[in-house]
């Protein structure tokens, strides 16, 4: 935009410029014809007079022109810088009885730039002596807030392996009141855990996975960078690290920058605004918190901010669990090692109104390909390519085979974004979309 403007003065100048030349030697020509030759010499004198001082009248003019747009630039980039330096970016993260949330702190602490912008809280639940004594060791560099009620939750029989949900849900909605309403924080970045992989709890556990997570070295530069956008669009319910389909293989490695929208509540590192949480606070569920978030009467339409993959990503997990569906696709996810300087970036694409007239241009314009075309790489077309599904059961016979997740939650695809699924495969961006006069997500899909 500044060049186009830069462009235009200069064009201004210059047809200003030639304009006074063709009218000033019309003018001596014409006066003169009666001249005689002696008088040539003189009027061509006259006239070469008048060029230089036009040449440096316009020379002026570009000059006063490129310090008005290097001034500008300044207030810009100046405007830009302002808007990140009075903002407090809590990190909570939950906690409950593995010394291992070590890993995790050791990283925050590596990584963060600035100790008073970006608080630490480790919320413990459970009581766990040995936890309790880890987090402690690390002084002020964090502070350390105590899940009181350790009492036992009545469940429903039927619910009873699942008891650990019931705790977990209890934990959160009391150390988010904490944030909120008693440190009176404005917003709150989340680092928890895996809690809806649980197969099976301890019936005195809440055991989750909570705290062997680590963060890639851009992770508050995501946050803070992503910021602006949560608060300008209201769209937007939050901003997250993490995909489900963050593959190695199935993202984009040249390019870590890459951000999308998705109306699926990805959650494990995520960002939220006060503003959200007195919306759910006061029916806040009593387990099974994240599939209820996902539901159409709290989502409302609302979408998430997210990075292209794990292997692009701010938090991707390191566990020591095992199971199913471990070994089918978190192992495989990547944590991102590049630095992305978010802040100095211009995310306005991603604001819903230039956001879905772009992304859902770009998606039907693609070259519709099969899986077995894909696959065998029998594409003549470099761009990028679509793949088309028409039912639940067609949708998830795909993923399968492209590796990518297959569940839904209140009828939503794991990563989509208007029923869209985009991902990587070969190095070539690949859509796998339902037909364009698609209605929206269907609840049966679950």
């Amino acid at each position: 935009m500044r060049l186009k403007r830069t462009n235009l003065i200069l064009g201004l100048c210059l047809i200003t410029w030639a304009s006074v030349l063709y009218f000033a030697f019309l003018t001596h020509l014409s006066s003169n014809k009666s001249e005689t030759n002696g008088n040539v010499d003189r009027q061509i004198m006259i006239l070469e007079q008048g060029i230089s001082e036009q040449f440096k009248s316009n020379n002026d003019m570009i000059h006063d022109a490129r310090r008005f747009l290097e001034r500008k630039k300044s207030q810009e980039a100046s405007s830009h810088t302002k808007q990140f330096q009075d903002v407090k970016l809590p990190i909570l993260v939950f906690a409950c009885n593995r010394v291992s949330v070590s890993k995790c702190l050791d990283r925050l602490i590596q990584y963060r730039p600035d100790p008073d912008k970006f608080p630490i809280i480790v919320s413990q639940d459970c009581n766990h002596q040995e936890t309790t004594d880890t987090i402690k060791r690390y002084g002020s560099q964090v502070s350390l807030i105590q899940q009181p009620d350790q009492s036992d939750i009545q469940v429903p029989p039927k619910e009873k392996k699942f008891k650990g949900y019931f705790k977990i849900a209890r934990h959160y909605g009391w150390a988010l009141n904490q944030m909120f309403f008693n440190f009176n924080f404005s917003t709150v970045i989340i680092v928890e855990g895996l809690d809806f992989m649980k197969k099976k709890i301890d019936k005195n556990s809440t055991r989750a996975f909570v705290d062997d997570l680590e963060v890639a070295p851009d992770f508050f530069e995501y946050f803070l960078g992503t910021y602006p956008i949560l608060m300008r669009d209201q769209s937007l319910w939050c901003i997250s690290a993490w995909n489900d389909n963050g593959k190695e293989g199935l993202v984009d490695q040249e390019r870590p920058d890459l951000l999308y929208r998705t109306d699926f509540f990805p959650g494990l590192g995520w960002m939220l605004t006060k503003a959200l949480w007195l919306e759910l606070y006061t029916k806040w569920p009593r387990a099974y918190w994240d599939d209820w978030i996902r539901d159409p009467l709290q989502r409302k339409g609302r979408a998430c901010e997210k990075r292209d993959s794990c292997g692009h990503q701010t938090l991707c997990p390191v566990m020591a669990a095992s199971g199913m569906f471990f070994e089918k696709h978190l192992k495989y996810i990547k944590l991102n090692e590049k630095f992305v300087p978010f802040t100095k970036m211009n995310l306005s694409y991603l604001v819903k109104d230039v956001y879905d007239k772009d992304f859902i241009r770009d998606v039907y314009q693609s070259v519709i390909v099969s899986y077995q075309e894909l696959k065998d790489g029998k594409i003549a077309h470099e761009g990028p390519v679509r793949i088309v599904y028409r039912t639940k059961d067609e949708y998830k016979l795909i993923t399968k085979k492209l590796g990518l997740m297959d569940d839904f939650k209140s009828g939503v695809p794991r990563t989509a974004y208007r029923g869209i699924v985009t991902f990587h495969y070969n190095g070539r961006t690949v859509h796998l979309a339902p037909n364009l006069n698609w209605k929206g997500y269907d609840l049966t899909w679950s």
